[in-house]
Order: C-alpha cells, then structure tokens, then sequence
C-alpha cells in the first residue's frame, strides 16, 4: 500500500474523532498556504535590495545603506510579525566578533536576525528555517559595490519573513526558528556561528532548512521544468566517523542519511499540498564544488537540506551592475519571479507545519541481527510524547529513491516484517500521533 495512504489498521487504533483532527490540520495547512503573499515577498526583496549593498564587509552604522542597515529592519520586521501575534515571537539579535579571514579584510561583528515561535507541547524539539541576508558583488570581500542581491538571497530573506507571518498565527507542537544569517558569502560564518551555539547547548534540532537562490530567474521561464525547486541532501553524513562508516557500508545505507529522510518527507509534503509545483531531491549536498548555511549544520550531526532554484542564470549573480553591449549584469530584483518565490515558500511551509504539528521521529531505530533469516526485526525506543498512538514500518525495493510502501502496527517497540528479507529491502520506522500527523522516518542500525 502506498505511503501517503492512511492505513485501516490506523483507524482502528486512533479514535474517531483523531480522523477529523487531522483533516483538520490539513485545512490548516492549506489555508496557511493561501495566506502566502507574492506581493509582500516582492516588496521585502525590493526593499533589502534598496540598502544598496548588504555585504559583510559594508558599513553598519548607515540608516540607509550597508548589511546594518538590513539588520535592523529585518529585526524591526520580526518585532512587528511579533506584536501581531500578541508577542509569540522571541526576537534578538545573535551578534559576534568575526575575526580577519580570507574574505574578511578586517575583524567585523556579524549578526543573525532571529525570531523563535516556541512550540506548546514539545517547546525542546526544533525546527530552523533561514536565509541569508548578506550579499555580494564579483569580489566577495568589497564592501562598498552595489551588490543588490535580489535572488541570492534577498530571495531566501522574504520567504523566510514571509513564514513568519502566516505560521506566527498559529500554535505548533514543536518548535520553529525563523533566522536571516549574516556572513554566508564569506564562508557561512552566521550559521556556523549559530549552529556551534547549538551544539555547545545541546539543542534538539530535529531538522534545518536553508533558502538560497529561490528567485526562479525570469531568464528560465519557459524552462520543461519550470515548476519544480530542488532540495539538495546529502547521503553519506558529514560527520561521520570511522566506526559508523564501516557499519553503512556493511549495511548500504549511502542514500539514507537523516539529512536523506528530512528531503523525502520535503518531497512528500509538496506532493500533498503543491501538486503542480514539484520538489527534486538532488543526491548532493549542494552544487558541484559550492556550498550553502546547511552545511555547518550537517558537519555538527544536525539533520539539513538547502532550497534553491532549479535553474541557475550566473549573469545575475555574484557580478558586479553593470550594462555590456547592452545585455544587463548584475543581481537585480527585476530578473525574480515572485510567482516562483511564493511557490517555495509554500513548501517551506508545508514541511515545516507537518513537522511542527507532528511528532518527533522515534530514537534508537535499529534491526536486529542476532539470527540469519528471511524475516526482519525492527525495533525502537517508544516516545515520551502523550499523544503518540503508534509506529509506521515504511519499506522500498533498494533501487527506489523513496519509500513506496508502508503498514501501521501500533503502539509497540518492535516488530517482525515477516519473509521480508533485509538483504532485500530498506526499512525504516515513523511515529504517527493520535491526529494522524507522521514524523519523519528513523533508519534502523544493526542491534543484536
């Protein structure tokens, strides 16, 4: 049976009226997405665009122009999102001192604009959405270029906000960190920042999610695959250590990293609430050579993925303003399709309320090897949160990229997939609460 279907044997399990609570949800979720504004996303690009340039190395003391100049309105912006919603928000400033580095001529303070919706059930368990506010020119130390950055990332920023304001509204079960992050042209330092902040605190972060180059460039309009984004996930973890590589290679679990599960339960999201607007996973980490602010996260364990347009025009980014034999350079907010950024926006949206309303994904998932044999043992930790009724068994052949199948079996810590070879399958195991909301799926380790 497929995965996305809602099994009877679920129904039996989850009272009746946890079936409406859940349908519930989906009209919240849906109404959430039509609330998504392409006309404030473009008014909140153009007016990141207007401080002229945002890079790092700019001036900060400017009301008008230069990356302090962004930053204080990107806070103001979340404080007004915040007095909407009668104060939900928590909202500061994340600043630090950026020593000299390569692409930092000098030492600079650099700081993330953050707003926190806590969560009401499960406040420790986290979310992060971010984009990064800074921008750049050809030479990604000049700070006084025009470097109007209006798709990379004035496009990520205004998603970012633009989340803000509808999900502010309502009331999740986890929590959500909308974060704009400074220092991402000059090697990721903002989120580096952030995300080793994190680490230190010993933060749930149950997933991160990064907009970067969501513009949909004009240029591509008329691309075949016009109406899809990609989301770039790794397979292999970046931090992996010796031991745990030789456990994937003896098991084959190259295309099921955390940061793997978060992209399909992405792509599964956009196709119950995005249908004509595709997500793509793409088996890297990022483009060839090129990085993005998820990477510091996956590099500290934290489950990540980046968002970004499916076509890139390179004229339009990372180039100085500029007119040449009358083709016009440079990152300007007449070259993005806010039709396209809204559509990002909404799988955003749709990815991070299923996650928010949802449970946590079940801890130490593992198969038991004890014995040869053609069945299969799962087995797991049960969760500490009250409302989850039971578990989700999800299975694919080990040439599918996502999982096909799936079979509810309640409320228990383990259970045998019989004449289900191991060598033949991949599983894995998702909570599913008494709404009938889903985690993401936990691969299994070898346990004896």
């Amino acid at each position: 049976m497929k995965i996305f279907s809602y099994l009877l044997l679920v129904l039996l399990f989850v009272p009746t009226t946890a079936v409406s609570q859940r349908i519930s949800k989906e009209s919240e979720i849906k109404k959430m997405i039509s609330e998504i504004s392409e006309k404030r996303l473009e008014s909140d690009v153009r007016k990141l665009v207007s401080f002229g340039t945002r890079n790092t190395n700019s001036v900060q003391d400017d009301p008008t122009r230069g990356i302090g100049a962004a930053r204080d309105w990107l806070f103001e912006e979340f404080k007004k999102i915040s007095a909407a919603c009668g104060n939900c928000l928590e909202v500061e400033k994340q600043s630090f001192l950026q020593p000299q580095a390569s692409r930092v001529p000098k030492p600079i303070n650099l700081t993330n604009v953050i707003a926190t919706l806590r969560g009401g059930k499960d406040p420790d368990r986290i979310y992060v959405v971010s984009g990064h506010y800074d921008s750049m020119c050809g030479n990604p130390a000049d700070g006084e270029c025009e470097a109007p950055g209006a798709n990379d990332d004035a496009s990520g920023t205004a998603a970012v906000l633009e989340l803000a304001r509808v999900m502010s509204k309502r009331q999740f079960d986890a929590t959500i960190v909308f974060m704009a992050v400074a220092g991402e042209e000059q090697g990721l330092l903002g989120a580096a920042y952030y995300a080793q902040q994190a680490l230190e605190k010993k933060m749930n972060i149950e997933a991160m999610m990064t907009n970067d180059i969501i513009g949909g460039v004009t240029t591509f309009k008329d691309a075949p695959n016009r109406q899809t984004m990609r989301v770039f996930s790794e397979g292999v973890p970046s931090n992996e250590s010796p031991a745990e590589a030789n456990i994937r290679r003896g098991t084959g679990g190259e295309n099921d990293s955390q940061s793997r599960q978060l992209a399909r339960f992405i792509k599964e999201s956009a196709e119950m609430f995005s249908p004509k607007f595709k997500a793509t996973i793409i088996y890297r980490r990022d483009r060839y050579l090129r990085g993005g602010d998820h990477i510091p996260f996956l590099e500290r364990g934290f489950s990540a993925v980046r968002f970004s347009e499916t076509n890139e025009d390179y004229d339009h980014q990372h180039q100085n303003v500029r007119t040449e034999n009358g083709k016009v350079y440079g990152d300007l907010p007449e070259f993005v399709d806010y039709g396209y950024v809204a559509n990002v926006t909404k799988v955003n949206l749709a990815s991070l309320a299923r996650l928010a309303y949802g449970p946590g994904r079940p801890l130490g998932v593992g198969m038991v090897t004890a014995r040869l044999g053609n069945d299969t043992e799962l087995k797991w930790e049960r969760s500490k949160e009250s409302d989850v009724v039971g578990y989700e068994i999800v299975w694919r052949e080990t040439s599918s990229p996502v999982w096909t199948d799936s079979t509810f079996v309640g409320d228990v810590a383990n259970h045998i997939m019989k004449a289900m070879s191991k060598d033949n399958y991949f599983f894995g195991v998702r909570a599913v609460d008494k709404d009938g909301n889903k985690s993401q799926v936990s691969f299994p380790r070898p346990v004896r």
